[in-house]
């Protein structure tokens, strides 16, 4: 993580007010939506979780009968509020050290939810070019960032200090150029109840009728899934 606002890292768990995260049927849903299905993973990968956070996708993932799981995070509070079910998959480590530590062998899916916009974009490019090292043959990387692309994006990239870097989707097929990966699959994330989805993507495609220039993807969040260039 990039620590030139380390007042705001050092409070970060006051901020967010960690908690156990639950992981019910409609977290399971949208994370098989969102991830599961356009990473097409499997209960036979492995994973590397970069920032894992509260640790709700490593309690998903182990949910999922996957057997070998790792998430790393630089918050030592975290250790407190991982799910049970995922506790002994959690590490409190630099996430350099991580990926220079041949030991820990190479993985079929990394997935950095919320992570690439903390790092400055010069740090995020060595990001991924050290992720295809610990990448398995015919792995892939999956990415979640605020999508400054959007209008509805900007709430989640400014409203938190720790922020260094906006992505748009255009920048992101410049990041993943760059890094040596291949075109990404794009995808904004689908939030709240079908009804509610329904109407976004109305007035979504109304304002794309309307507007001269509308963006790419309305998703406040934006998902990309990456693949090493052949």
């Amino acid at each position: 993580m990039n620590q030139r606002a380390p007042g705001f890292y050092g409070t970060y768990a006051s901020h967010k007010g960690y908690v156990t995260p639950q992981v019910g049927p409609k977290q399971v849903a949208r994370l098989d939506a969102e991830i599961w299905g356009p990473a097409e993973c499997s209960p036979s990968h492995s994973f590397l979780e970069i920032g894992c956070g509260t640790g709700a996708f490593l309690a998903y993932l182990r949910g999922k009968g996957v057997r070998r799981v790792l998430g790393i995070d630089h918050d030592p509070a975290l250790a407190k509020v991982i799910p049970e079910a995922a506790r002994d998959d959690f590490i409190c480590r630099d996430v350099w050290e991580v990926l220079a530590d041949e030991s820990l062998g190479r993985f079929d899916r990394i997935v950095l939810l919320d992570v690439l916009e903390h790092f400055e974009a010069s740090d995020a490019l060595r990001l991924l070019q050290s992720l295809r090292g610990r990448l398995a043959d015919g792995g892939r990387v999956v990415i979640k960032v605020p999508n400054a692309g959007s209008p509805w994006g900007l709430s989640y990239q400014y409203g938190d200090l720790t922020h260094r870097t906006a992505f748009a989707p255009i920048s992101v097929r410049q990041l993943a150029d760059a890094a040596g990966f291949a075109a990404p699959l794009l995808y904004g994330q689908r939030q709240g109840s079908t009804r509610r989805r329904l109407t976004d993507a109305l007035v979504c495609r109304l304002l794309s009728w309307a507007l001269l220039n509308p963006p790419e993807i309305w998703g406040a969040n934006l998902y990309a899934v990456l693949q090493v260039k052949p």
